[in-house]
């Protein structure tokens, strides 16, 4: 994690600095609210700032906000007054440190303001083999499309691969294209010159040049207008970029990652997407199951969310009771990972006894959450229906036909991305290629790279 310190080190702050590198930050530091400002506009990322409280913590938040900067901050002070420290709480400082400092609660506010430990909770095997490939690609340079729907842990497998792979010391950078008017996004990624349009009272330097040496994640590219796809496709095959009114290029050494909730093939289809940019970002393709899908996730999740959840709020850690899991396990969860994670937030600060019970899991609504079917029974259920599904599908034709129809299926699933299809089903890209041949010989479509088939 990155810590800008802002303030003078006398030697309670410097011991708390030096407390903070031992927690694991990477330190800077600057005296006063506008160089704080102006170093984070000048590329100097931050994920977290802890401010002297006799500054004026209010005009930095202003300042960083007239920037679009948004970076959390903690206030400090000697001797604290109390008055003084509830002024830089509702000034906008998240939390406040009393000096001197004490080591684990250094520690313990790093770690719940950043909210950088998102660890990857796997059980089930479905995601499992997505870990699995995201294990073997992390140490290249690949752009890399991960997919899924809304709150399926998109950026957490995002941060996963940066952390395994060679710029794992360097910044990880995180822009959600979705949340950005298109007018301002191109300044956001690609930085400004000063006078560049009114208001860039001063150069500002952009995501691209941010996360130089480490990774970008473009969180909901598909949200990107056209006129900037087209920039971002040349940052990405040129590895320069221009900041908007600059009079030259400039280098950048990256990493692009992409997330998306909609299906970008189709909306190359649309017009909406460029396919040039799709054959770019989608050099592999990580589609996360839902949470629906992953069924051996689920109480995993949501036992890691109740002991997290018990700590920031200062309560005793409960199990959960055999039949809230099963309520849990059973349950379809919509809204996926984001929507369990809020459901055991709520269980945890209105649960009464010794356990999570399922009467303290509470859908959005304030309903509670139905008792349905077994979730053995739902699995087996499931597994039925699918089993007699395939066998229907294969009844009564050749193996050949068999195998055309799982070549097919996977390069269809890999949009055209014949490498992809051909590691998946474990033969070389010359014998997919040769099969494809033989298929369109014979008038059978066959997807094309960045396009899934008409069916």
């Amino acid at each position: 994690m990155r810590l800008l310190v802002v303030g003078k080190l006398s030697g309670q702050l410097a011991a708390a600095v030096k407390m903070a590198m031992s927690a694991g930050a990477k330190v800077s530091h600057v005296e006063t609210i506008e160089a704080a400002t102006h170093a984070l506009r000048a590329g100097q990322g931050a994920d977290l700032m802890m401010v002297d409280y006799e500054l004026d913590i209010a005009a930095l938040i202003r300042a960083n906000e007239d920037e679009r900067i948004r970076v959390p901050v903690v206030a400090c002070g000697v001797a604290a007054d109390p008055d003084r420290a509830a002024a830089a709480i509702r000034a906008g400082a998240k939390e406040f440190i009393p000096l001197p400092p004490e080591a684990e609660l250094i520690a313990a506010v790093l770690a719940a303001v950043s909210d950088d430990n998102k660890p990857m909770i796997v059980r089930d095997p479905a995601m499992q083999s997505i870990v699995s490939m995201a294990d073997q690609i992390a140490p290249s340079d690949a752009s890399i499309l991960i997919t899924g729907e809304s709150g399926s842990g998109k950026e957490v497998v995002a941060r996963y691969v940066h952390m395994k792979s060679r710029r794992a010391q360097r910044p990880f950078i995180s822009v959600n294209c979705a949340a950005i008017p298109d007018n301002l996004l191109e300044s956001e990624l690609f930085g400004h010159e000063k006078g560049a349009f009114t208001g860039a009272v001063a150069r500002r330097i952009g995501k691209f040049e941010e996360a130089n040496g480490g990774t970008l994640l473009l969180d909901e590219i598909s949200e990107m207008d056209a006129r900037l796809q087209a920039k971002l496709l040349r940052a990405i095959q040129e590895r320069e970029i221009d900041r908007v009114g600059g009079q030259k290029p400039v280098k950048v050494d990256i990493r692009i990652l992409a997330t998306s909730n909609r299906d970008l093939a189709a909306a190359v289809r649309e017009g909406t997407f460029r396919e040039d940019l799709l054959y770019r970002l989608n050099v592999v393709n990580l589609r996360l199951p839902p949470l629906r899908e992953r069924p051996g996730d689920v109480v995993a999740l949501a036992e890691h969310f109740t002991k997290k959840y018990a700590a920031a709020n200062g309560v005793a850690d409960r199990p959960i009771s055999a039949e809230a899991k099963r309520r849990i396990a059973a349950h379809r969860w919509p809204g996926n990972v984001r929507e369990l994670e809020n459901a055991m937030h709520r269980a945890v600060l209105l649960s009464v006894g010794d356990e999570i019970s399922e009467a303290a899991i509470l859908l959005p609504d304030g309903q509670p959450m139905a008792a349905g079917p077994d979730a053995g029974a739902r699995t087996a259920q499931a597994a039925a229906f699918a089993a007699d599904a395939a066998s229907r599908a294969f009844v009564g034709q050749t193996v050949a036909q068999m195998e055309q129809q799982l070549i097919l299926d996977t390069l269809d699933h890999c949009l055209g991305n014949r490498t992809h299809a051909a590691n998946i089903l474990g033969i070389s890209i010359r014998t997919l290629r040769n099969k494809l041949k033989e298929y369109m010989d014979a008038g059978v479509p066959v997807p094309a790279p960045g396009a899934a088939s008409a069916a």
